[in-house]
């Protein structure tokens, strides 16, 4: 074989396997597509009138819109080397008619004014607290505990939950009404819950199935870095604020950003879309600190896991805080820490 005519074969070769390789990669779309057509998105926790609910792609921006996101930018961001990242140790598992209820206790330091006061919690068999594989928490650790029991209408979460010789603990515990449209003030002014911002986490959360369905039909939840929090205020619907180091500039708790919707969607995975379409239709609140931005839910809950996507914890690294603004809000209110319980 002539050097000329060998060049030409090696080169037919490598066309030849970019198609066959571009060939493939539509094949594995076109999978995931039918996959993605035949699952139903999960039902939602709270009633479509939620404020978490709400379509606000036509909403107006605040007047500090720009200002609020150049100063983020400006600070640094989203935290984590100004990288968009996921976490996925967040478990919400579900309680249904022969779940156990076992004995609840105050831990010390227990936030009395804040919390609901209850005797009993449902803990699902085989089920674990945020970030380890059953019911312990170690010291310091956040260890959230999310159950969900639709048989009661009760969405259960603790801060801090430790099970340990039968008996359940928490620092903190919050029982959300899932037959409850919420007013802007939630559960009351001033008011935590097991987040800064007094939100409930459940809701907020998008999980593996919701994306494996195509559809998330509800904001979601994202954290800044304290230091880029505006310090003690916060706007409907948080009713609670941490006491971060931010500026004047810098978002409130309970603040909602939307994804522009000039972004361009094509360059991400088409798992990672349906996340942005959710941001660009009912935007994300901001609802507590750290340097991690998204919280999702563990899967290990869910008929579907991440592994069977295309999506991991760097899927929305190229979002950018500038390709975000700012929803309109009510005038913040100081934080005081007096919580008054809405009836």
């Amino acid at each position: 074989m002539t050097f000329g005519k060998r060049v030409l074969y090696i080169a037919l070769l490598g066309i030849g396997a970019c198609a066959v390789g571009f060939i493939y990669h539509l094949h594995i779309v076109d999978v995931r597509a039918a996959r993605l057509e035949h699952v139903t998105p999960p039902k939602p926790l709270f009633p479509p009138g939620a404020i978490w609910n709400q379509d606000v792609s036509h909403a107006p921006l605040a007047p500090l819109s720009s200002s609020i996101i150049a100063a983020l930018a400006e600070g640094g961001g989203w935290g984590n080397g100004n990288k968009m990242q996921i976490d996925f140790s967040m478990r919400v598992m579900q309680a249904d008619d022969r779940t156990p209820f076992v004995p609840f206790k105050k831990a010390a330091g227990f936030f009395a004014a804040d919390s609901d006061v209850v005797t009993t919690v449902p803990l699902p068999s085989g089920g674990g607290v945020e970030g380890h594989p059953d019911y312990g928490c170690p010291e310091q650790d956040d260890c959230h505990l999310i159950v969900v029991d639709r048989n009661h209408a009760k969405l259960y979460e603790a801060y801090q939950a430790n099970y340990d010789a039968g008996v359940l603990s928490a620092l903190g515990l919050v029982v959300w009404d899932l037959n409850r449209v919420y007013p802007p003030s939630g559960r009351g002014d001033q008011c935590s819950s097991t987040d800064a911002a007094g939100l409930p986490i459940a809701p907020l959360l998008f999980n593996a199935d919701e994306l494996a369905s195509g559809s998330i039909n509800h904001a979601i939840r994202f954290a800044l870095p304290n230091p880029r929090i505006r310090a003690k205020v916060f706007v409907h619907p948080a009713t609670h604020a941490g006491a971060p180091r931010g500026s004047a500039f810098d978002p409130a708790m309970g603040v909602r950003f939307r994804l522009k919707a000039s972004y361009n969607l094509s360059q991400l995975t088409p798992e990672a879309q349906v996340v942005a379409r959710a941001m660009q239709k009912y935007g994300m609140f901001l609802s507590d600190g750290g340097e991690i931005a998204l919280t999702a839910q563990s899967d290990l809950d869910t008929k579907t896991k991440y592994a069977e996507l295309d999506f991991d914890s760097h899927s929305l690294r190229a979002l950018k805080v500038t390709d975000f603004e700012v929803v309109d809000f009510e005038p913040p209110i100081h934080l005081t820490y007096d919580c008054v319980r809405n009836p």
